[in-house]
């Protein structure tokens, strides 16, 4: 008898595992506030979004500008360190680096370029840094083609200037210009053109010139250094101090001799970085918002919860899994928004006046590492937001608001 009735009897209801138990919650307090949840999403993901625009801006003027530099400035150079000619020995090193795409000597001076009044016009004069250089300066320099084929083809008594520089003395080429250099050496010398970068410091500083024309203003046959293109200018350090280890030169890599642009670069996209991210922060205030007055309107549930058996974990996880919810629905909505901006602005680039800044146009440089963090931090600071609420609703004490 007493083995058939606990046969019959029904089996006790199956209690739900811990983590579904979270989730189920989780997904019916979501669903009670969809207007709130849906704006502090798009407030999350309006935030993410133009983060990863303004970082992918500004990873492109980055690029822009440092192209721009690198146009008419070498990735490395070597100077010896007693003034000498040319080394034949440093340049057969030279030529068995693989790294090495291309070298030139070089002699740099300081020169004041002035252009004769005429009838028509004043007098120009400008200062500017005057290279020296051989025919291979074509192929360490990255101008045009063009612009390479006139440095190419630089013949005694003939310069090329900066778009910049000829600009502010008046010349134009063919025109002929008195050139003064540091030792007071003075010299006709004819316009052969003029190249652009789009870096204006360069443009209307820089002036070319053939390598024995200047070894003669100066009266010498030394040479400054050498210039050198390599196949990657991010490794110029360490070919710079492997050439420094085996010759007796001291090496600059544009890296140093640009340091200045490089950090303050560095530091526009971190104060971008940083101001957008704000944003951010405000939005995820709106995650500790929401879920505040979730566990205020839902205390009583709270409390039915943990006296019938639900821990303080389960209510901890609860709230935690709707601003994880929140955050990553925001992540993703703002990833898919900031990479559609990056890819409407590459698809019509932004203009910008010509007139006013190097480059006419704001490319876009979109980076993994950028995403990776901007998410990795995002998420943090959603989940950081949950945490204070979710402590409060697992610190209810069930005993004192059931009575």
């Amino acid at each position: 008898m007493s083995a058939s009735v606990l046969t019959s009897s029904p089996a006790p209801a199956t209690v739900p595992p811990t983590r579904r138990l979270a989730w189920l919650l989780a997904r019916a307090h979501l669903k009670k506030r969809r207007t709130q949840n849906g704006l502090t999403v798009a407030g999350i993901a309006v935030g993410v979004a133009v983060l990863i625009a303004a970082l992918s801006l500004t990873n492109g003027f980055t690029g822009a500008l440092i192209s721009a530099t690198l146009q008419a400035s070498p990735h490395l150079s070597v100077q010896p360190y007693t003034p000498s000619g040319q080394n034949k020995a440093a340049e057969q090193q030279l030529r068995q680096m693989d790294e090495v795409a291309a070298f030139t000597p070089f002699v740099a001076d300081k020169a004041l370029l002035t252009r004769p009044a005429d009838e028509f016009r004043e007098a120009g004069t400008d200062f500017s840094t005057l290279f020296g250089v051989g025919s291979e300066a074509a192929d360490v320099l990255e101008l045009r083609p063009e612009e390479g084929e006139l440095l190419r083809s630089l013949e005694g008594g003939e310069i090329l200037l900066g778009a910049a520089l000829a600009r502010n003395i008046g010349a134009y080429p063919g025109e002929s210009i008195n050139l003064l250099n540091s030792a007071q050496q003075r010299r006709e010398m004819t316009v052969k053109g003029v190249f652009h970068t789009g870096n204006y410091l360069i443009d209307s500083g820089y002036a070319f010139t053939n390598l024995a024309t200047l070894q003669e203003l100066q009266g010498t046959g030394n040479i400054s250094g050498y210039q050198i293109r390599l196949h990657d200018p991010e490794a110029a350090p360490a070919v710079g101090a492997a050439l420094a280890s085996r010759l007796p030169y001291a090496a600059t890599p544009w890296q140093s001799l640009y340091g200045t642009l490089l950090d303050q670069l560095n530091l526009q996209k971190q104060v971008i970085g940083f101001v957008v991210f704000l944003i951010v922060i405000v939005a995820a205030f709106g995650i500790a918002n929401v879920m505040t007055l979730a566990v205020f309107e839902k205390t009583q549930e709270i409390a039915i919860l943990r006296a019938i058996g639900a821990t303080q974990g389960i209510i901890t996880q609860t709230f935690l899994l709707e601003g994880l919810i929140l955050g990553l629905s925001g992540l993703v909505l703002g990833n898919l928004l900031g990479l559609a901006v990056a890819g409407y602005f590459t698809w019509r680039p932004f203009q910008i006046p010509g007139d006013l800044y190097f480059i006419t146009t704001l490319p876009v440089e979109v980076r993994l590492s950028d995403l990776l963090w901007v998410n990795a931090v995002g998420l943090l600071t959603t989940l950081l937001a949950a945490l204070i609420p979710a402590r409060r609703a697992a610190a209810i004490e069930p005993a004192r608001i059931i009575r």
